[in-house]
């Protein structure tokens, strides 16, 4: 289980920790978060046993995503988000990156808030098929897993196999008014 801080205050997202058993989740700190309190709630995360996934979702120019991501070298992040879409050599230096600083890049497939009338007007593509080519791209560059949507886990599985994390957002159990889609 990942439990989602997802506050921008101190507070009450020191309380979220509190409540928590580091031996029971992971916790992850997404750019809500991160950027009201940065490394310093990363580094208190990590002192109270968290693993910690980091949910930046970097999509950026090549070196820029190496450069960004071997900045939290000072930092204890278990798992990290990159966009698959940022394409194949961001993605290895993303990977290239994630290995000096002992950590496994995560690729994001396609955001869930996005619908198939957005996959078609940003990738001319049905959700399907990018989905289809965002794995196969994840599975050439070897990462260490993949966000998607719940009703994409299998072909995740068809595509990337079983050595692939696999990781679903906000699984819920009733319908809630969000932006999530899918």
């Amino acid at each position: 289980i990942i439990v989602a801080i997802d506050s921008n205050e101190f507070i009450k997202a020191t309380s979220i920790l509190e409540s928590l058993d580091p031996n029971l989740c992971l916790v992850k700190i997404g750019s809500v978060s991160f950027s009201s309190m940065g490394k310093i709630f990363l580094r208190l995360a990590s002192q109270k046993g968290f693993r910690i996934f980091l949910d930046l979702k970097f999509h950026d120019i090549p070196n820029t995503v190496y450069e960004s991501i071997t900045s939290f070298n000072d930092c204890a992040i278990d798992m990290l988000t990159v966009h698959l879409s940022g394409g194949e050599q961001m993605l290895v230096q993303a990977k290239k990156a994630a290995k000096e600083i002992n950590s496994k890049v995560i690729g994001v497939s396609m955001l869930t808030s996005l619908n198939k009338d957005d996959s078609v007007t940003l990738f001319d593509s049905s959700i399907d098929n990018q989905i289809k080519r965002l794995f196969l791209l994840a599975k050439k560059i070897n990462l260490d897993g993949v966000v998607c949507s719940p009703h994409e886990l299998e072909m995740a599985s068809h595509i990337l196999g079983s050595n692939f994390l696999k990781i679903t957002p906000g699984i819920r159990e009733k319908k809630v008014n969000d932006d999530q889609v899918r």
